[in-house]
C-alpha cells in the first residue's frame, strides 16, 4: 500500500516536474522518506501553509509563541532528516526563519519570513500588484515597471541588493 501511494508522485515528475512540495511537518518524515528513497525528490512547506490554511484559522503569521516556534523548528529538522532537498518557511517571524535557516543544511526558501534565509520567492499575481489585497510580505514590483518582465528583474536585484524583503515586509 505504502509503495501505490508513492507512484503518483513519481509519475508526476516525467512530465517535467522537477519536484513534489509537501506542506506538513513531522507527521510527513515517513512520506518523504518513502519519496526519496524512490527517487523522487521533496520540497517541504512550513509555517503557513496554503492548502491547510482554514486548519490555522485563516491567514495568520505562524511560530509566533515559543511553543509554535519550538514545534516548527522541529518539524525542520526532522524534514531534513528525512530527506527533503529544501524547505520553504511561510509567514513566520525572521527571527525564527533565520535560526532555523542556521540550523539546517538544505536550502531555505523565505516568503514572508525575513532576509535570514537563503533565498526569496513570491506568489506572482501578488507581487505584480494584481490581487486586491496583498500580504504584509509583498512588494509591488510592478509599480513603475515597464513590463512584467522588468518587474521580475527588479525583485530578483532587489533581494541580491539586499534591499528585500525590508523590515516593512517581516514579522516579530
Amino acid at each position: 500500500m505504502r509503495t501505490t501511494r508513492c507512484m503518483p508522485a513519481r509519475g508526476s515528475c516525467k512530465p517535467g516536474a522537477q519536484m513534489v512540495k509537501l506542506e506538513g511537518g513531522t507527521w510527513l518524515s515517513d512520506s518523504i522518506h518513502r519519496l526519496v528513497e524512490r527517487g523522487v525528490p521533496v520540497c517541504a512547506h512550513l509555517g503557513l501553509t496554503p492548502q491547510s490554511v482554514n486548519v490555522f484559522g485563516g491567514y495568520r503569521v505562524q511560530g509566533r509563541t515559543p511553543k509554535e516556534a519550538k514545534s516548527i523548528l522541529a518539524d525542520a529538522v526532522e524534514i531534513q532528516d528525512a530527506g527533503a532537498s529544501l524547505l520553504v518557511l511561510e509567514c513566520i517571524p525572521a527571527e525564527l526563519a533565520a535560526d532555523i535557516s542556521s540550523k539546517l543544511d538544505i536550502p531555505v526558501i523565505g516568503i514572508g519570513a525575513g532576509s535570514g534565509t537563503d533565498a526569496q520567492v513570491l506568489v506572482l499575481h501578488d507581487m505584480l500588484g494584481m490581487t486586491e489585497t496583498a500580504p504584509k510580505f509583498v512588494q509591488n514590483f510592478m509599480e513603475g515597471a515597464p513590463s512584467i518582465q522588468d518587474a521580475l528583474k527588479a525583485f530578483v536585484d532587489a533581494v541580491k541588493a539586499g534591499e528585500y524583503p525590508r523590515e516593512e515586509h517581516t514579522y516579530s
